[in-house]
């Protein structure tokens, strides 16, 4: 067994501390990257933006700069205030994994259709969660020559605290989400509506890999073996739960995208609007025409029908949903929520 606090240990443990945590900033890096299309979409405009991005974008960039100011520490050769840069990081890495709770409680929210006593126990356990990631100064840091920052000391008792209520508030979603989506599942609201088993299966693998990270993370902390083995497992737990929100984000930002197929057209037709609906058996196309006269283009709009009793449970299962999950929006706020 090795003495963890013995001068020997604590520099081969500094030494897996950076070269630890620069291999997480080129996995967050990378996955920063191959979806910087999807934060592009916003910016240029091509995807409507709507307030309950700012908690994405929050989430993401705030994380991506903690890891930066994380390699600022470990890699200067210059002497530099440790103690506020380890502040922001602190701060900056913790709010990445509030965020990434907030981005499946706000998802919570819609598949309840807007609920106001789940709205309310959810900002009531975001408020709770805030309060102890914005406790302040958890561990202290300074500068030595020749080395660099040293981490001298952690308030192991608030972080672990943060990183137990972070599980718990991750385990709360995901039964919200699960006894509502299969209890309506129950009811033939969804039948094997394919919204519904995205939003479950996203939720669990979400709540798997959240709680392990944090897990390890607590883990350590609790066991104290020294100021940088308890802190160790922190910066992969807030990467861990920032990838998988922000997946769980785009995934149904561009399902709810998918809407139905738009394209040109020859065939004519009389009347405001007309309904077609074809004779295949099982399901039909359905084109609808909003013109008057008998024009030789126009525009179709072309989607598929169901005349199976489970098809078209699903169809409008998913339609349900989906107009929950665009409209939170305008919902929350005209409810005056704080968020």
């Amino acid at each position: 067994m090795p003495d963890w606090k013995s001068p020997a240990e604590l520099l081969k443990d500094a030494d897996v501390f950076t070269k630890f945590m620069h291999a997480l900033l080129g996995l967050y890096i990378y996955e920063w990257f191959i979806s910087l299309r999807f934060d592009w979409d916003f910016i240029s405009g091509k995807k409507r933006f709507r307030w309950p991005m700012i908690f994405y974008f929050s989430g993401r960039y705030l994380l991506l700069f903690a890891m930066a100011g994380i390699a600022v520490a470990l890699d200067s050769t210059t002497e530099i205030n440790c103690q506020a840069l380890y502040l922001f990081n602190q701060l900056a890495g913790n709010a990445a994994v509030g965020l990434a709770s907030i981005n499946l409680s706000i998802r919570t929210m819609a598949v309840w259709s807007q609920n106001k006593y789940i709205i309310g126990l959810l900002v009531l356990v975001i408020l709770g969660h805030w309060s102890l990631i914005l406790q302040g100064v958890l561990l202290s840091a300074t500068w030595v020559d020749g080395v660099g920052c040293v981490i001298t000391s952690t308030n192991n008792r608030v972080l672990a605290a943060t990183f137990i209520y972070s599980m718990s508030f991750d385990l709360l979603v995901l039964v919200l989400n699960a006894y509502k989506l299969l209890n309506m599942q129950t009811k033939g609201v969804f039948g094997a509506s394919r919204i519904a088993k995205m939003i479950f299966e996203d939720g669990l693998i979400f709540f798997i890999i959240a709680f392990l990270a944090n897990l390890l993370a607590t883990v350590f902390m609790v066991l104290d073996l020294n100021q940088i083995m308890s802190v160790i497992f922190n910066v992969p737990a807030a990467v861990a739960s920032t990838i998988v929100a922000s997946r769980v984000v785009r995934r149904l930002t561009n399902f709810q995208n998918n809407g139905p197929e738009v394209y040109g057209a020859t065939t004519s037709h009389s009347g405001n609007v007309n309904f077609r609906h074809g004779q295949a058996p099982g399901r039909g196309v359905t084109t609808i025409g909003s013109y008057k006269g008998t024009p030789k283009h126009g525009v179709h709009v072309q989607m598929e029908t169901f005349t199976h009793a489970e098809d078209i449970q699903e169809h409008k299962g998913d339609m349900r949903v989906r107009q929950d999950i665009s409209e939170t929006d305008i919902d929350l706020e005209a409810k005056g929520h704080p968020l």
